[in-house]
């Protein structure tokens, strides 16, 4: 096979130079559209695990060929009214979970981990999620000591095609204890990676 040769004038090389850069800069924003984005963290309500200003990378495509489980680190839009404060989508009972979303979605994102699927049932104890009667093992969590989201005793069940989502630093997160579980649809991608600070570097 022949190779056709690089241009050798000033013009032709200037005008191949341009078409590398506009070529590499398309395709890094269809990578980000579609594939891979990254997010800063704004707040501190997945410490210990990210801190505010740590930067992830989120996979935007993972939960096209597959479903989100219990564990994810997961970018999403919340419930309209979440992003203002507490706001469950019907009344809710003082030592429940809030068990429906307001019906539209925020244009924010927000970074949380799921700790209940669809179709599970779900109380809080000391602020670790009890599923389906058992509690979770979280050594991994800031404890919750005190507040109105740490003990939840009355059981909710997770809607069909919804997920329960909880901030790792459970006295300081407002998630869907107090806004509702999140539809699928709303689900950005899964957080895989932590690239900056440097000293942070690693999967998730």
């Amino acid at each position: 096979m022949n190779l056709i040769p690089r241009p050798t004038t000033g013009r032709g090389a200037l005008l191949e130079l341009v078409v590398i850069v506009a070529l590499a800069i398309g395709l890094a924003l269809l990578i980000q559209a579609f594939v891979v984005k990254p997010y800063q963290i704004p707040s501190p309500s997945m410490e210990p695990t990210l801190d505010v200003g740590q930067r992830v990378l989120v996979n935007r495509v993972v939960y096209h060929v597959g479903d989100p489980h219990i564990g994810d680190v997961v970018v999403f839009h919340p419930p309209a009214g979440a992003e203002n404060g507490q706001e469950c989508g019907v009344r809710q009972d003082a030592r429940e979970a809030c068990p429906e979303p307001t019906p539209e979605k925020s244009d924010t994102n927000f970074i949380k981990r799921i700790v209940a699927e669809p179709g599970d049932r779900l109380s809080v104890h000391n602020g670790h999620p009890v599923v389906n009667g058992l509690e979770a093992k979280e050594d991994f969590i800031n404890p919750c000591r005190g507040g109105s989201g740490c003990n939840l005793p009355q059981t909710i069940t997770i809607p069909p095609d919804h997920y329960f989502m909880m901030g790792d630093n459970r006295g300081a997160s407002d998630d869907s204890r107090f806004w509702g579980p999140v539809p699928r649809d709303w689900i950005i991608g899964e957080a895989f990676f932590t690239y900056w600070p440097p000293d942070r570097v690693g999967t998730l």
